[in-house]
């Protein structure tokens, strides 16, 4: 049903643009509440005059959360820290921001309500994003019964913060690092063939590092659209994730091809990776955090456990498909060169 009034927190985030263009496609009118408006301005061309329309909302602000969702019809909830920052902590928004959206939106008598989670979302994780991640799905339930829950894996797409920042590093850097391995080996003694002698065993296949399964960022948001009308989503958790498992050392070594980077790959430890997010997280932006090493200690793969993607009603693409679309633009100037010929 489309015609419909959508809020959607967080609309001009990597995610939310996405989303808000998919239910302008379909003529719903779309308000995005976001801390700065203006920002979010860029998006109105993306509908009709007069169908987007920012709004400023802070998601700890309960009155400015209120005015955002009243009179909508569905309310959509994308926002998310990778890293806490002053007041901007992961219980803030995480938790106590998702718990004042979906209060309100039941105070306000929406039909729907889908939240955007994280794949390894866990109340006993080491790392306090996915802790809160999860307390955020809990208070969201508990105030919004029907809701919707979708836990991505690592999203990649235009502008991700991912493969982007790995691609610019490659343009400079001889060497490209792999995340999520082991400091040494895995040793074990095992015994010899006709020979009571145990000789040593050396394991390096978790050299490969951690294990992602990568969705594109227009699957996550198809699924979000798709999750509102459909009743036997309600009150669901779904883990949504691509076709394929990758490495980390896969995933680099698929970049460096697209990006026609010749570059050595660089098992990163877990403890120097530690160590390493102590002095990030001094850096503007914080490329990396020691919480986030913490989550690189486990697999961002699916569980099992929860429905996925498909019944949502949307097939994942390969991420190779969608790859050179954004970063063909990190290839050697050779490689961009647009060649003419005569007509």
């Amino acid at each position: 049903m489309a015609g419909r009034l959508v809020t959607v927190f967080g609309g001009n985030g990597f995610v939310g643009r996405h989303i808000v263009q998919r239910l302008a496609n379909q003529g719903d009118r779309v308000r995005i509440a976001c801390r700065d408006p203006e920002a979010a301005i860029i998006l109105k061309p993306l509908g009709n005059p007069g169908q987007i329309l920012p709004v400023k909302a802070n998601l700890t602000n309960t009155a400015e959360v209120g005015a955002a969702v009243e009179g909508a019809d569905v309310v959509i909830n994308c926002v998310g820290l990778l890293a806490s920052s002053g007041r901007n902590t992961f219980e803030r928004i995480h938790v106590e921001g998702a718990a004042n959206a979906a209060k309100a939106a039941k105070a306000a008598g929406a039909k729907a309500f889908v939240q955007i989670s994280a794949l390894g979302a866990d109340a006993d994780s080491p790392s306090e994003y996915a802790r809160t991640k999860a307390a955020g799905e809990k208070a969201v339930l508990e105030a919004f019964p029907e809701a919707v829950i979708l836990r991505p894996s690592i999203i990649i797409g235009p502008e991700d913060g991912f493969l982007n920042m790995f691609a610019k590093l490659s343009r400079w850097s001889p060497i490209v690092p792999i995340l999520g391995t082991p400091l040494l080996p895995k040793f074990a003694m095992e015994p010899g063939q006709d020979t009571h002698w145990h000789f040593p065993n050396f394991s390096f296949e978790a050299f490969g590092g951690t294990k992602f399964q990568p969705i594109f960022v227009g699957d996550v948001a198809q699924a979000a659209v798709n999750a509102i009308d459909n009743a036997d989503a309600q009150g669901k958790v779904f883990e949504l994730a691509g076709p394929r498992v990758l490495s980390s050392r896969r995933l680099m070594r698929i970049m460096l091809k697209v990006t026609q980077r010749n570059r050595i790959l660089v098992p990163f430890p877990l403890p120097l990776a530690s160590i390493a997010g102590f002095f990030a997280e001094f850096i503007p932006g914080k490329p990396l955090t020691r919480d986030q090493v913490k989550l690189l200690k486990s697999d961002n793969v699916l569980s099992g456990e929860n429905p996925t993607i498909d019944a949502l009603g949307v097939t994942p693409v390969d991420i190779e498909s969608v790859l050179p679309s954004y970063l063909n633009t990190y290839k050697p100037p050779s490689g961009r060169r647009v060649r003419m010929t005569e007509v």
